[in-house]
């Protein structure tokens, strides 16, 4: 038997000393999301099920938004301890602040003169950069630079930071990261480690790790076009001090920021049709290829992306030309 008690009533009850039970209503995520949030364990678990949705060929953007929705649902996932130890850039001591930093009406314009940065400029550059509302809340720009003159002939781009990356301040950590490694390694390429001698630093068998985007908001929320132009001027830089052979663009959004300039017509297709040719972003050879978050979950696409990598070598040997 249920009661159908409104405010008033329960309230007498409450005078009386009478305890009255009624469930608690729960709300429905987004209907897209469904299933993934059902399925949810742990807090990795909810930001795989984010990565994978967002990999599926048939992603939306409208289906982006209502994961950002979700994630925004979920309680703040607690960092796992960074398998790049030595690599890592401690964040400030203390709970991350809920609206940290400048307004989104005092947004800075992007500084003059980031064609001529060199590695410690660019590095100042990113942490003091208010361009866009990503900067809103941030802790630490996720930004992996050399001491000095870096080459390497293979530059790898994610997605945008999740909390551990922004904990960390370096691209592509934990399980994700460890599984990037071993990708790397198995065809005789190895991130570089600001910590060895430059000496050790041999463009051919160096891969430079990078994402799309440097910063992750206090409130999640998807990225607008401003934050995406605003960021693409530090990857040119990036790659112009980096001179790669090849780009390994590991996602959908790293996908969209490298062809949007010289290949506007591939945004129209899903991630998937993209693979198994070469294309190019400011002259450099650019191949698609799936993220480690997504396949850690998806381990029947490995062998897709074993592909990618062995078409990502070609080019890097000059066997291949750029499309």
């Amino acid at each position: 038997m249920s009661l159908d008690l409104d405010d008033r009533q329960r309230a007498m009850l409450a005078e009386m000393g009478v305890h009255v039970w009624a469930p608690q209503t729960v709300a429905e995520p987004p209907a897209p999301l469904a299933v993934a949030v059902k399925d949810w364990q742990t807090d990795s678990d909810r930001q795989n099920a984010i990565e994978n949705i967002a990999s599926n060929e048939d992603f939306t953007w409208a289906e982006e938004q209502n994961a950002m929705q979700v994630e925004a649902m979920s309680p703040a996932p607690v960092a796992a301890p960074s398998t790049q130890a030595a690599h890592v850039r401690q964040p400030a001591a203390g709970p991350r602040p809920a609206a940290a930093g400048p307004s989104p009406t005092s947004l800075l314009p992007l500084p003059p003169g980031i064609g001529q940065l060199d590695w410690p400029a660019l590095r100042r550059t990113v942490d003091t950069c208010q361009a866009c509302a990503m900067c809103l809340g941030r802790r630490l720009p996720v930004l992996a630079v050399p001491p000095e003159a870096l080459r390497a002939d293979w530059l790898v781009l994610g997605e945008p930071p999740d909390d551990a990356q922004e904990r960390a301040s370096v691209p592509f950590v934990g399980d994700a990261g460890v599984l990037l490694d071993n990708m790397l390694k198995a065809v005789g390429v190895r991130r570089f480690a600001p910590t060895e001698p430059p000496a050790r630093w041999e463009a051919a068998s160096t891969a430079y790790l990078s994402l799309v985007l440097k910063c992750r908001p206090a409130l999640p929320t998807a990225p607008d076009a401003q934050a995406v132009a605003a960021c693409a001027h530090y990857l040119r830089r990036e790659i112009a001090l980096v001179q790669p052979k090849v780009i390994l663009a590991m996602g959908r959004l790293a996908m969209q920021v490298l062809l949007s300039e010289d290949h506007p017509q591939g945004l129209k297709l899903p991630l998937g049709k993209l693979r198994g040719q070469v294309w190019h972003y400011q002259g450099v050879p650019v191949v698609v290829t799936y993220p480690p978050v997504y396949l850690l979950r998806n381990s029947q696409d490995k062998a897709r992306a074993w592909e990618d990598l062995c078409l990502a070598m070609e080019v890097v040997q000059g066997g291949t030309a750029a499309a």
